[in-house]
C-alpha cells in the first residue's frame, strides 16, 4: 500500500464533518462532469457519522441526488427494522432526507426479506445487481481493530475469495455472525477507496496496512482504489505512524 494518500483529523468529530465535506466535493465534481456518481456506503461510528455531517451541511443542496447511485460495502444479516443494520442508519443520518432516487439506493436483503434466512441466495442477488464488470467512483469503508473491512475478517473465507463479487460471511468473529459482504477484488474496482478510521485502538492495524502488510492476515491492505487509496484518520488512528508519512488536516 506504498501509494496511499493519509490525511489526519484532531478528532472523529472533524474527521466525520471533513469527509461529509469532501463526498460532498466529490458528488458534486462527478455531476458537473455529467456522471451519475455510483458510491459504496459504509457502516460503523465513521461511515455514519460523515452522513450525519453531510446532513446538516450547506453542501447538500447543492448535490442533485436524484443522480446518485449508492450501494452498501457489507451488512449484517438481520431483520430489516433492526437498529443495527447499517441501511437504517445511513437512512435514519441521511437517505431519508433527501430526494434520492429509489431505483439508485442499492440495499442488501435483510434476513426477513425475499430469500428468508438464506444468506447465500441474498448474498448472489446482490451480485446481481452489481452485474459482470461493477465499478465505484468512491468506496467508502471502515476498519476493526484487528484490520477488517466490510465483512471481510482475517484468515476467512471472504479473504481469499477472488472469484464472486460478493459473499456470505458466516462465523464473524464479532456480531452479528451472519452478513453479506463485498469481496476485495469487488472493492479494487473502485477508483477510489477511502479508509475512515479514528480511535487508538485502530493505530496498530493501520501502522500495519501502510508498512506492507499481507490481505489475508489484514484485509484493510487489500482494499486499495485503481486511481487513489486514502486513509481518513484521526490522530488517535494515526498515532503509530511516522510524521513524515502523514498530513495534517487542520481545516
Amino acid at each position: 500500500m506504498s501509494g496511499a494518500e493519509v490525511i489526519v483529523h484532531s478528532d472523529g468529530d472533524q474527521l466525520a464533518s471533513a469527509t461529509g465535506a469532501r463526498l460532498a466535493a466529490k458528488l458534486i465534481e462527478l455531476q458537473a462532469a455529467g456522471r451519475i456518481p455510483r458510491i459504496g456506503l459504509t457502516g460503523g461510528g465513521s461511515g455514519i457519522g460523515l452522513l450525519a455531517a453531510l446532513n446538516t451541511s450547506p453542501a447538500r443542496a447543492a448535490i442533485d441526488w436524484q443522480r446518485v447511485e449508492l450501494f452498501w460495502g457489507d451488512e449484517r444479516f438481520i431483520a430489516l427494522d433492526d437498529p443495527e443494520r447499517n441501511e437504517k442508519q445511513a437512512r435514519d443520518a441521511l437517505l431519508d432526507h433527501v430526494p434520492l432516487d429509489p431505483g439508485r439506493v442499492h440495499a442488501m436483503a435483510a434476513s426477513d426479506g425475499e430469500f428468508g434466512d438464506d444468506v447465500d441466495r441474498a448474498a448472489a442477488a446482490y451480485a446481481a445487481v452489481l452485474g459482470e464488470g461493477v465499478t465505484f467512483d468512491v468506496m467508502m469503508l471502515g476498519m476493526g481493530p484487528e484490520g477488517h473491512v466490510a465483512s471481510i475478517f482475517p484468515d476467512s473465507p471472504a479473504v481469499l475469495e477472488t472469484a464472486r463479487t460478493v459473499v456470505a460471511v458466516r462465523d464473524c468473529p464479532k456480531p452479528p455472525p451472519t452478513r453479506i459482504s463485498l469481496t476485495l477484488p469487488t472493492i479494487r474496482s473502485a477508483d477510489e477507496v477511502w479508509i475512515i478510521t479514528g480511535g487508538d485502538g485502530k493505530a496498530e492495524a493501520v501502522e500495519r496496512a501502510l508498512g506492507g502488510a499481507a490481505e489475508a492476515d489484514l484485509p484493510v491492505a487489500g482494499a486499495v482504489g485503481r486511481l487513489r487509496t486514502l486513509f481518513l484518520l484521526d490522530k488517535g488512528s494515526a498515532s503509530r505512524l511516522p510524521a513524515g508519512t502523514v498530513r495534517i488536516d487542520a481545516s
